[in-house]
């Protein structure tokens, strides 16, 4: 028995090459999709803030380009002068309605209009010292489990300033590894302390299967998410599962101006490190 394939087809053929049997094989196709808006009220512009004398976002998709499981990388923007920067570095953009209410909403809309894909990752535009691993990894765990509605990460945390504050997002697993629960709040509340207890600060990146984020959106904000101003809990109010993935990847994205001089001090260090010698 003689098998051909192609991209997204089974053929069997006979040794007398008398029949041949068509079976469906899945296919992925999997986009990378940076939102970057203009209007963040903590860092008008922040998407274009020069680090090391490139644009913030520009670094981002730079580290997006060394992944291996990402079909295609767009920019999500609902500013013009963010898309003619991007256009000028090279990456290729898709200009948004600048009225939506989340950046899932942002992630949606352009996720329309690329019909091919089968899967998004959702990765934050303003982080730019983003693993490459960690991308490929949650593409990864959605290619592997066809059932697997939305994959996140999250990495261990043993500072205690960090439990405490409610800018580091938490998160509890069950024990296959799916979301519990995020909160601003300290999570678990720790009445005693387990051995096996660990503390995971959950990372703002999301992968979703396509029908699965086209239905998402369609959902009203739900309580939990309006109290924590957090959108995954819409998942979980709903009964999706979530995947996280643990990471050792600890880096931080640019939250505010004052961040910046640290953040471009990681950056310096990192792409002298990466560079070849």
């Amino acid at each position: 028995m003689q098998e051909i394939l192609g991209n997204s087809c089974l053929f069997s053929a006979s040794s007398d090459n008398s029949r041949l049997t068509h079976v469906s094989v899945p296919s992925t196709h999997i986009v990378g999709i940076l939102p970057a808006r203009w209007g963040s009220t903590r860092f008008p512009g922040k998407p274009l803030h020069r680090l090391i004398g490139k644009p913030l976002i520009q670094h981002v998709w730079e580290r997006c380009l060394g992944c291996k499981m990402l079909d295609r990388v767009v920019i999500a923007t609902d500013d013009e002068r963010i898309r003619e920067a991007a256009l000028d570095f090279g990456a290729e953009v898709i200009l948004t309605s600048p009225d939506h209410p989340t950046g899932t909403d942002r992630i949606a809309e352009a996720a329309a209009a690329i019909p091919e894909a089968t899967h998004v990752i959702n990765i934050q535009g303003d982080e730019p010292l983003i693993d490459p691993a960690l991308i490929d990894e949650l593409a990864r765990a959605m290619t592997s489990d066809a059932a697997l509605p939305m994959v996140t990460a999250a990495n261990p945390v043993d500072d205690e300033a960090a439990y405490l504050d409610p800018n580091v997002v938490k998160v509890v697993l069950d024990l296959t590894g799916h979301a519990l629960y995020f909160s601003r709040s300290p999570l678990p509340y720790r009445r005693t302390t387990p051995d096996r207890l660990q503390i995971y600060r959950h990372k703002g990146i999301y992968g979703y299967r396509r029908d699965f984020l086209e239905t998402f959106i369609t959902w009203p904000p739900s309580p939990l998410e309006q109290a924590e101003s957090l959108e995954q809990l819409r998942a979980l109010e709903n009964g999706a599962r979530i995947k996280v993935i643990i990471t050792d990847d600890d880096s931080i994205g640019l939250d505010t101006p004052a961040q910046a001089p640290l953040i471009e001090s990681l950056l310096s260090h990192l792409t002298s490190s990466t560079s070849p010698h």
